[in-house]
């Protein structure tokens, strides 16, 4: 088979696509047979060295991926040769083939095109991992997500909206919130032009938001804990803009506040199987009534995979960036 590989780390040169060895499923493993996958952060931070995959993994970029079932390894019940599906992967979604844990893979949902399904895993087991099991988002909470426009904004909106929250979202410019608005969000903040802390105080009447779902990190650690609502929790799930900032405790106190920190892609296999358990019986009715659907901004073939870097690392994007493998 063909893969995208990474030779030596570098920009999105450093992608090579090469003839690799077809990989072969273990006990409670199955082969799919990739249709497309996603770029998603992780793969763009594997690419410059700085993300390597969990060991005994798949040495080649992509957490996601749709396609069809071509082989079971023993032990595997419930799927069959044949089975159009959906994947969370540790890595190897930049491939002709990958081997995928039995308890991470998903139905494509009724409605959803087998590729565009691809854009699927990562955001709605990241997002409904974080915000509903982590955070306990509840009907009527506000929910503040940064990124509103990208692959995990676009989900969390929607989902969010889904339970009955309110949602602000910070993105940079007019059209992005624009589009943000279209899925749903109710405050829309420029943080090119705005501040965050502020026009969520305007919004909420001084409240704040009960729930902040942060990809910045350092950089916003301090405004997004005065952007917290009493009993608020902020879950950290990204490190754009710095690993290390000081935290002021005391007003975390005064609010009876937490903050949480997580990441999906390192998490043991019962874990992931346990989120993707949960997202197949909450998220993927959504999806199947129409309620929630994948957002994509285009899709490329496979080989292109580094001009899909480059798309997520100009950030005029919005929704997800799809690859699509050639079939046989």
């Amino acid at each position: 088979m063909y893969a995208i590989t990474i030779p030596e780390p570098g920009g999105p040169e450093a992608l090579v696509w090469a003839e690799v060895p077809d990989p072969v499923p273990g006990e409670g493993e199955v082969l799919v047979e990739v249709v497309a996958s996603a770029v998603n952060r992780a793969d763009l931070l594997q690419r410059q060295g700085f993300y390597d995959p969990p060991p005994g993994t798949s040495p080649y970029p992509g957490l996601e991926c749709s396609g069809r079932i071509v082989a079971l390894g023993s032990g595997v019940a419930g799927w069959a040769v044949g089975d159009e599906v959906c994947a969370l992967l540790a890595g190897g979604g930049y491939a002709q083939k990958v081997v995928v844990p039995a308890g991470q893979l998903l139905p494509v949902p009724e409605g959803v095109d087998l590729a565009e399904a691809a854009a699927l895993p990562e955001v709605a087991c990241t997002v409904w991992s974080n915000i509903f099991m982590i955070a306990h988002l509840r009907p009527g909470e506000t929910l503040l997500v940064h990124g509103g426009a990208s692959g995990i904004g676009t989900m969390a909106i929607q989902l969010a909206k889904a339970v009955g929250a309110r949602v602000a979202v910070t993105a940079g410019g007019p059209e992005k919130l624009a589009r943000c608005a279209e899925l749903g969000a109710d405050i829309l903040i420029d943080y090119r032009e705005q501040d965050f802390v502020e026009e969520l105080a305007k919004a909420t009447d001084g409240a704040g938001a009960d729930v902040v779902l942060d990809i910045v990190g350092a950089k916003y650690l301090d405004r997004n804990v005065k952007a917290l609502a009493v009993n608020g929790r902020l879950v950290v799930i990204g490190l754009q803009g710095g690993v290390k900032a000081e935290l002021n405790l005391g007003a975390l106190l005064a609010k009876r506040a937490a903050v949480m920190a997580t990441t999906l892609r390192a998490r043991p296999a019962d874990e992931k199987a346990a989120i993707v358990a949960a997202v197949r019986e909450h998220v993927w009715p959504l999806i199947a009534a129409g309620t929630v659907r994948p957002v994509v901004d285009r899709a490329l073939p496979l080989a292109e995979a580094a001009e899909g870097h480059r798309v997520l690392e100009a950030g005029g994007h919005v929704g997800k960036v799809l690859l699509l493998a050639p079939q046989a």
